[in-house]
């Protein structure tokens, strides 16, 4: 099978899941009644994977699948003349986060040997299917509990797994994925809009992910009480159990220490230098110059996975709102997965 037949099957899948997505459950067919029951059990199995972040996660990958948008990706890359196998440690961490290595791999013309993650175990395999059946043809792929007789791993886990991984994987040719973060850096001249998207940065899968900013850096003389109110719109968070248990740890802990910190009762601010943060806690510094933000960016640079900022700050960032909507050729921690692939 070549690789038109594969990318014009991936571009049917995208709109398969965007009229899904559009479409009333009494209207469904057998194959769109078979997806509704996928994120109905995903979200028993795993209580993060909400009904409306899963469809968050499937409508961003139903606007990136268009001809168009893959063709511009792959036109930079070439396929690989003879099929490898590719070992696939994919995260959980947020709906379908391990998706684009799958399609990286298969659109490489290699086979992908996929060990889920037990937090996202129903999804990739329902949209691989479907993908399969809308390119006519047979795709090479094998899902495995356990790593066998590859040629290449691209692993994904927290710092200390991956610690294990690069020992474990020494020998072969690899990408071991750590832990990241993401941060924003306000100017201070933000319009309540603008705020209001960062809170979608910050809020998104529960703050789960990668890509939510953690860290904010503001100016010496901003106010506190602008980014509360920009967070209203997502209030309702704290009735969700597992993030309110987050909440209520953290905010103990907190009042325990005799910590300073600003609450919200759904969220807390805490003046704090330390890049990552506790679920339900955002740490924000002020800052007297730009100069020392960039510094510590700079410092920080393997932590970082993207920067929310406006683009006047002269700053590598991307705009407000748009943290969890990474392009097909937006690679996590910044490498190239299609130029690791190419050649193996």
């Amino acid at each position: 099978m070549n690789n038109e037949k594969r990318v014009l099957g991936l571009s049917r899948l995208g709109q398969y899941i965007k009229d899904f997505l559009v479409k009333e459950s009494i209207d469904f067919n057998e194959n769109e009644a078979e997806f509704e029951q996928i994120l109905k059990k995903s979200e028993i199995e795993n209580p993060w994977f909400t009904i409306e972040n899963q469809k968050d996660a499937l409508k961003q990958w139903s606007e990136l699948l268009t001809v168009e948008n893959i063709n511009s990706w792959l036109q930079e890359y070439s396929e690989s003349k003879t099929s490898k196998r590719v070992g696939l440690i994919l995260a959980g961490n947020i709906p379908l986060v391990g998706f684009h290595d799958v399609i990286s791999v298969i659109l490489s013309n290699h086979i992908p040997l996929i060990k889920l993650s037990s937090k996202d175990r129903l999804m990739i395999p329902y949209l691989l299917k479907m993908w399969n059946e809308f390119s006519d043809s047979e795709m090479n792929f094998k899902y495995v509990e356990r790593l066998e007789n590859f040629d290449a791993v691209i692993a994904t886990g927290s710092n200390n797994t991956a610690r294990y991984l690069e020992y474990y994987f020494n020998n072969h040719l690899n990408i071991i994925r750590k832990n990241r973060t993401s941060v924003s850096v306000l100017k201070g001249d933000e319009t309540p809009e603008e705020l209001a998207l960062l809170a979608k940065d910050i809020f998104q899968y529960f703050g789960l992910g990668c890509r939510n900013v953690t860290r904010i850096f503001i100016p010496e003389d901003f106010v506190i009480d602008r980014l509360f109110e920009s967070f209203i719109a997502f209030q309702d968070i704290i009735n969700h159990h597992k993030y309110a248990n987050n909440y209520d740890y953290n905010r103990a802990i907190y009042l325990l220490n005799g910590d300073k910190f600003w609450d919200n009762n759904f969220v807390m601010l805490k003046e704090d230098n330390g890049l990552f943060s506790p679920l339900s806690v955002i740490n924000f510094s002020r800052y007297t110059s730009l100069d020392e933000v960039k510094t510590f960016l700079s410092e920080n640079e393997e932590n970082i996975q993207c920067v929310v900022a406006k683009d006047e700050l002269g700053i590598d960032s991307i705009y407000f709102g748009e943290a969890q909507n990474p392009q097909l050729n937006t690679y996590a921690d910044n490498v190239d997965t299609m130029k690791f692939l190419e050649v193996i």
